[in-house]
């Protein structure tokens, strides 16, 4: 008796088998981890909200002019976000970009109006002013050991404290902040698109590169991640810290100029509303794009994605207390639907665990 053979076709594939044919190729796979909301969760937040607006307020909601309304209203408050990224990467809190912004705004206001300056001359003059607040917290954090957080705010307090005494609480104005060529800083526009939207496109751009593509950002990262781990590497985790403390006096001392030409006056208090929002951009942004690190583009994201909320809400012709609801409800929302993952310096090595420490400090020895 002769038993039949079973033929090739008809035998079940073996497990090797079924896995390669069923598994995805890398290319699917980091796809699929590109746009998975863990890591663009605010995008699909914002698109939430484009939708829930439009549904409600479809006859100035969904156009053109929102669009424009949303990137020209945001884009100072882009700028401050993004002067508080390189401290926050490298685990330094500013809190006095705020008051930098406020006494630059002031300060070249006064100088034009009340001493007859230039523009040009004024605004020199200004971000001298901040490049030697910059100068002094990081003399304070780094060579006095002082925490961030409290030195920054105390250095806050003694600038408010001198725009008071130099303004009585007044803002200051003139023709000259509406002439050109300083109205032309904020106001000139191109397809009503105006120029500080291109500022912030560019500074998120020379972050972007910083942190992303030269030594000096893995430093940064590393320094942010384990200073100690990274000083035995020999990074130099003190000069880093003085230096982004300086960089992000610079940044938030320039928004504080375009915002004195953007409203035609100095305004005492013009960076008070943009401390709160600017550090609830950059932690959300954190959790964008790159999962666990303070980054460029993740906080451009969450400032449109507030600013469209609130335009919205504007639009909607909403209670005045909406808007402060919102931008409290969403930020909760998106933080807990990214995962959490950077409540605080400590919780965000714990989410992004051992090995991405041990990944930038392997990028920091190339």
């Amino acid at each position: 008796m002769t038993s039949t053979p079973t033929r090739a076709a008809e035998l079940p594939p073996s497990a090797p088998e079924r896995s390669r044919v069923s598994a995805p190729g890398p290319a699917v796979r980091r796809a699929v981890a590109a746009l998975s909301f863990r890591n663009i969760g605010a995008v699909y937040v914002w698109l939430v909200i484009v939708v829930l607006f439009s549904v409600w307020a479809p006859d100035t909601f969904p156009t053109a002019v929102t669009v424009k309304q949303v990137l020209n209203g945001n884009a100072v408050a882009g700028l401050v976000a993004l002067s508080v990224v390189p401290p926050l990467a490298a685990r330094v809190f500013d809190l006095s970009v705020a008051y930098t912004m406020s006494l630059t705004s002031v300060l070249t206001a006064y100088l034009m109006v009340s001493a007859g300056l230039g523009p040009g001359t004024a605004i020199a003059l200004a971000m001298t002013a901040a490049l030697l607040i910059g100068v002094v917290n990081g003399i304070v954090v780094v060579a006095l050991r002082v925490d961030s957080f409290i030195a920054t705010l105390a250095t806050g307090a003694l600038i408010q404290s001198l725009i008071t005494m130099v303004t009585n609480d007044s803002s200051i104005t003139g023709v000259q902040l509406l002439a050109e060529p300083f109205a032309s800083i904020a106001q000139l526009d191109a397809g009503g698109i105006t120029l500080p939207v291109l500022y912030l496109l560019l500074a998120a751009v020379a972050i972007w590169f910083l942190l992303e593509h030269t030594a000096t950002g893995r430093r940064l990262y590393a320094t942010g991640f384990n200073a100690d781990a990274a000083r035995l590497q020999g990074v130099r985790t003190g000069r880093l810290r003085f230096l982004t403390l300086v960089a992000s006096a610079l940044l938030a001392g320039f928004a504080g100029v375009v915002f004195a030409s953007s409203v035609g006056s100095g305004s005492p208090t013009a960076g008070t509303p943009y401390l709160l929002a600017a550090y609830a951009a950059a932690f959300v942004g954190a959790t964008q794009l790159r999962a666990g690190r303070f980054n460029a583009w993740g906080t451009v994201l969450a400032v449109l994605l507030l600013g469209t909320g609130i335009t919205g809400l504007g639009l909607a012709t909403s209670a005045q207390w909406a808007a402060s609801l919102f931008t409290g409800s969403v930020l909760i929302v998106a933080l807990v639907l990214t995962g959490g993952r950077v409540a605080l310096p400590a919780v965000l090595r714990r989410r992004t665990g051992t090995r991405q420490e041990e990944t930038t400090i392997e990028e920091v020895r190339r």
